[in-house]
């Protein structure tokens, strides 16, 4: 098992178990981070409250690079990706 803190809640204070990426139906903060964690093959259960994400791993698997599949799911610009100026995000109001 390894555990995952963030720095923002992801499930509020509701407890998030996923067995498998079958129970994983939804489009929520949680759904997204069950999904990408079971697409690594390294994960056999997902359990999310609040902001700490426990993960089950496979027999045979290690940790490794789970923590960036989470960091992932908050980087907005990565290198090559130009933020946009301030005349088109008030545009885009």
């Amino acid at each position: 098992m390894v555990r995952f803190e963030t720095n923002r809640p992801l499930s509020g204070m509701g407890h998030e178990r996923y067995a498998s990426v079958d129970d994983v139906v939804g489009d929520r903060p949680v759904d997204d981070a069950a999904r990408r964690l079971f697409a690594t093959g390294q994960v056999d259960l997902v359990h999310i409250y609040s902001n700490m994400i426990t993960v089950e791993l496979a027999r045979g698997a290690t940790s490794q690079g789970l923590a960036e599949v989470i960091e992932g799911m908050f980087t907005y610009y990565v290198p090559g990706v130009v933020p946009p100026t301030d005349e088109e995000l008030i545009a885009g109001l």
